[in-house]
């Protein structure tokens, strides 16, 4: 009988360790799915999304050829004449986001060739906070900033220039932008190792060569990188446009003339006066999934490019 309860004794001390080494393969397992049902959330919100889109567009397109709307020059849904061609809404789309680049991209680079290459570590905790202040404050902001301060600036340099036009709400888009393109490639450019820049002085090139021609091109991957993530965010604004641009949908390539973006009209048709359901209704869908498939290729070019860059190891 003593043989039994040692044995018995022993089996239950068994099962207690068994049990204390059990816990943590259950956490672990625990947490390792709700962290996959976490990154589930914005998949199924993105199929989702999607899906919404092309229900809705099937609509559209069912009563309007899906070649008029990639090929007519017109677009006037809300008009008695009606006419459903999306270029110019995609040309007033590229035109403010091309003079948002021309802003943002030499000036951000430059911003981050300083940050990383030049500035002292007590200027830098400087600029840092004020490109963050930059990206915190509200595209509405920058809106009436392009309306009520950016278009007077210009209408004195200009003379004729309107009160809406495609300049102002371009040039504020690449301001509010600007944090994006230094940041990254801030990231980019001191990811490079620094035994590269000490081959470079150690051949007695300069600070601004050694920058220049091996840490710029070392980093150019995520720098391009940047710049057309950069370049999706500005196709995606809505809010400057919408206030600044002029909601004037005309294919046209003259900045100082007023535009519509694909993001303004959609606003425009969501302000409830356009009947739930009717033709000029479905149109803010057929806008929308353009936009995504525009974005799309815009994130896909990035991510092309930087696999490139790295897969020839001329980026970090």
């Amino acid at each position: 009988m003593q043989l039994f309860k040692e044995v018995g004794q022993a089996i239950a001390g068994e099962s207690k360790i068994q049990k204390k080494r059990r816990l943590p393969y259950l956490t672990d397992t625990l947490v390792r799915a709700i962290l996959f049902l976490c990154s589930l959330v914005s998949v199924f919100t993105t199929l989702a999304i999607l899906a919404v889109l092309v229900v809705q567009s099937y609509y559209f397109f069912r009563e309007v050829s899906i070649i008029e709307f990639l090929t007519s020059k017109q677009w006037t849904p809300l008009f008695a004449e009606k006419h459903f061609g999306i270029l110019p809404l995609l040309c007033g789309t590229l035109l403010t986001s091309l003079i948002a680049l021309l802003v943002s991209v030499p000036l951000g680079l430059a911003v981050a060739v300083y940050l990383s290459e030049y500035a002292r570590r007590p200027i830098r905790k400087v600029i840092k906070p004020f490109l963050e202040i930059l990206a915190g404050i509200p595209t509405i902001v920058y809106g009436y900033f392009a309306l009520l301060t950016i278009t007077p600036l210009l209408q004195k340099l200009i003379p004729g220039l309107g009160g809406f036009n495609a300049l102002s709400p371009g040039i504020v888009m690449g301001i509010m932008i600007l944090p994006l393109v230094t940041s990254l490639s801030e990231d980019a450019l001191r990811a490079v190792p620094d035994s590269l820049r000490e081959g470079g002085f150690a051949l007695g090139a300069s600070k601004l060569q050694v920058s220049l021609t091996i840490v710029f091109p070392s980093a150019l991957s995520g720098i391009m990188a940047s710049i057309i993530l950069a370049l999706s965010r500005a196709v995606g604004e809505t809010m400057i446009v919408a206030i600044a641009a002029g909601n004037l949908p005309q294919l046209t390539w003259n900045p100082l003339e007023p535009v519509s973006t694909m993001t303004a009209y959609i606003v425009q048709v969501s302000q409830g006066d356009t009947p739930y359901g009717s033709l000029a209704y479905n149109t803010i869908f057929a806008v929308a999934i353009a936009l995504f498939v525009l974005t799309f290729i815009l994130n896909m070019i990035s991510f092309r490019i930087r696999k490139t860059f790295m897969a020839i190891g001329g980026g970090n």
